[in-house]
């Protein structure tokens, strides 16, 4: 497979005028990992969630890299049809044409029946530069708030920003 995967991201951002910082890097699966490689890029950082409910409806949920996001109570926020779980690689690769750990909001561009619904996480709307995948997890792409959401209202999809509910997290017992 010859084709750069990140094409149809990059060829819709040429389209609507927007110029994109893209890092290369080793191929990162974890928000860990991306830390220990990312350096000093500015900016918010995402971490990505493709999700499905009993109904078979499809979310990607992009969240600060950091929010513990609960997924039980955002099954409720949505009104979803049952408790949301992870959706399979199958359905990745069908639905937003990308491989596990490269999941992005860029994908939505190979979203072409609009069957997936976005939800972004509104902390992230405070940072003015989001960091991204561009459709394949070995590099990092750059994009100003406002040009990340002119791209995804170009694919057809609306965003939907909310107040996502987390998850309690224990501090660690040490000593």
């Amino acid at each position: 497979m010859s084709a750069d995967p990140s094409a149809p991201a990059y060829a819709l951002l040429a389209k609507l005028g927007i110029t994109h910082h893209t890092v290369e890097h080793p191929p990162v699966f974890t928000v860990a990992q991306s830390q220990e490689l990312r350096g000093t890029l500015p900016g918010g950082h995402t971490k990505n969630l493709f999700t499905k409910d009993k109904a078979d409806r499809l979310f990607l949920i992009t969240a600060e890299e950091d929010s513990p996001i609960d997924l039980n109570a955002t099954s409720k926020l949505l009104g979803t049809k049952g408790r949301l779980s992870f959706a399979s690689a199958e359905l990745l690769r069908e639905h937003l044409g990308i491989e596990p750990g490269s999941v992005t909001p860029l994908a939505l561009v190979n979203d072409k029946a609009g069957l997936v619904t976005f939800i972004l996480e509104k902390r992230l709307l405070e940072h003015e530069i989001i960091n991204v995948h561009p459709l394949v997890n070995s590099r990092t792409t750059a994009l100003k708030r406002e040009e990340l959401l002119a791209y995804i209202a170009a694919t057809g999809h609306s965003v939907q920003a909310m107040e996502l509910p987390h998850r309690v997290v224990e501090p660690e017992a040490g000593g």
